[in-house]
């Protein structure tokens, strides 16, 4: 029997501690099961904290996708083990995080269960997952807009900055597919 496999966008962030490590790591023990397959990574852009309590570390932050045999709810678990391996706790709101894993959207799924509300119900306001999604799949659209367009509107957009040598947004190379 083969399993039918969903096409699923996956937001990453970290501002505490070895913020790129953990995000690389973090790549890898999502993807370190035959559930979960990696389809293609963003760059890693450098970030204020949106929401939350004042004075954060700034973010780095990434966007992954990937295809799972996961059920919604699995991978959501999956997601929190990957945030807990990395010592996440939950303890304030938006508050500063060693790892935070989101799922942005996870085939054409739409759901308002308050445990995993599908499209994720900020993301079309957050450059910092919108612009590095559109780095890896600028065809993609989130509630019938292109997410590119969302994201040049988004209010953090201005405050995005490449990271780890990338240079100027203009010039970010586009991570392709892995096969």
């Amino acid at each position: 029997m083969n399993a039918r496999y969903t096409r699923v966008v996956l937001a990453l962030g970290s501002n505490l501690g070895e913020r790129n490590d953990t995000l690389s790591e973090a790549v890898a023990d999502l993807v370190d099961g035959p559930e979960v397959r990696l389809l293609a990574v963003s760059p890693v852009v450098q970030t204020k904290a949106v929401g939350g309590p004042e004075g954060q570390p700034d973010f780095l932050n990434m966007v992954m996708t990937v295809e799972t045999t996961l059920e919604p709810l699995e991978l959501l678990r999956h997601c929190q083990s990957v945030e807990n391996k990395h010592h996440r706790i939950r303890e304030v709101r938006w508050g500063p995080r060693t790892l935070d894993v989101d799922i942005i959207a996870y085939g054409d799924l739409e759901s308002s269960d308050p445990q995993l509300t599908l499209p994720h119900p900020r993301a079309a306001e957050r450059a910092f997952v919108l612009y590095p999604w559109s780095l890896i799949d600028p065809a993609a659209t989130l509630n019938g807009t292109r997410i590119g367009e969302l994201a040049a509107r988004a209010a953090d957009f201005p405050d995005l900055t490449p990271f780890d040598g990338f240079g100027d947004f203009n010039g970010v190379p586009t991570a392709g597919a892995v096969e």
